[in-house]
């Protein structure tokens, strides 16, 4: 375990190296100057050229990627030139945000779609299964921007249940973590209802049959468990798209996360917020991987974590 473990730190880190490497890349490669965007239109060239220098945005690139990777090795991510604050504070700052409505969507999406799967897999080919799968089909097919939108009508605007935009009580959490929600539950019904599809023609299921269990018995108590491992892979990768897709979401309904200030860096070439904030994320999703391994030695202690790559 421990081995495993190290291992995959180790590689965590390479990750790591490569998320930092390619945003650098990335940001610097977009089209626009950052010393023009904070100074305005009407800066002159004088002006422009000293901001530049001051941000040690005239330095030849390299230079600027061994001081960047130098600084982050020390946990140093830069200061905002657009907030005039540390960027990794500003990120941790909206980080809670951004957290809450990620767990949201995906206990959203690991109930429904555990339901889905079952009652669809449990009698696969079925009219059940039929709709279930056109339903998940459709769930995946729909652009999230537009969901969010047509619900923003809906609900919001038509019946006038629940608010548009903003924080502040439970309610206004309702609206994005279902928007972003639809498709990962989709995901987590399609690999449940495969999964438990597969198992229902197991040796062990007709033996747990024989002992006159009844079928919920077999469905719940015996092939659920042994099909949670693909519905756990699936999870563990899908949570740290989830943190990727609340770019959308968090713009669409005024939520005030890292998608929203990630968005707004973009926009005013604030290079040092989109790097800690990408490095951020990456570190969140390498835990997530870790952290699912070690839930599939819990559901099945016979596979060798030593062998996952």
């Amino acid at each position: 375990m421990t081995r495993m473990v190290v291992r995959r730190l180790l590689i965590g880190l390479f990750v790591l190296w490569g998320a930092a490497t390619l945003i650098f890349l990335i940001v610097r490669a977009a089209p626009g100057d950052p010393a023009q965007v904070l100074l305005g239109p009407d800066a002159s060239r004088q002006q422009i050229a000293e901001v530049t220098a001051n941000l040690g945005l005239d330095r030849p690139l390299y230079e600027q990627y061994l001081g960047y990777l130098g600084d982050v090795a020390r946990f140093d991510f830069g200061e905002s030139h657009r907030l005039a604050r540390p960027a990794m504070d500003a990120v941790l700052e909206r980080l809670p945000a951004t957290i809450d409505l990620t767990l949201a969507a995906t206990a959203l999406a690991v109930v429904l779609g555990l339901v889905l799967g079952v009652l669809a897999g449990g009698r696969p080919g079925g009219r059940l299964d039929r709709v279930v799968s056109s339903a998940t089909i459709a769930l995946q097919s729909f652009p999230t921007f537009w969901v969010g939108i047509m619900l923003i009508l809906l609900f919001s605007l038509g019946l006038r249940i629940l608010p548009s935009s903003g924080v502040g009580t439970p309610a206004h959490l309702v609206l994005p973590a279902v928007t972003l929600s639809l498709p990962f539950i989709a995901i987590v019904a399609r690999v449940t209802r495969s999964s438990l599809a597969e198992s229902m023609g197991e040796q062990y299921v007709q033996t747990a049959r024989s002992k006159g269990l009844t079928e919920n018995q077999v469905l719940l108590g015996h092939v659920l468990r042994n099909s949670l491992i693909p519905v756990v892979t699936v999870v563990g990768l899908h949570v740290g798209q989830l943190m990727g897709g609340v770019v959308i979401v968090e713009n669409v309904f005024a939520w005030p996360g890292l998608g929203s200030l990630i968005v707004d860096a973009v926009a005013n070439r604030d290079y040092a917020v989109v790097q800690a904030a990408t490095l951020l994320i990456a570190t969140v999703v390498m835990v997530l991987n870790l952290v699912a391994d070690l839930v599939y030695q819990r559901l099945d202690p016979r596979i060798r974590l030593e062998g996952v790559s």
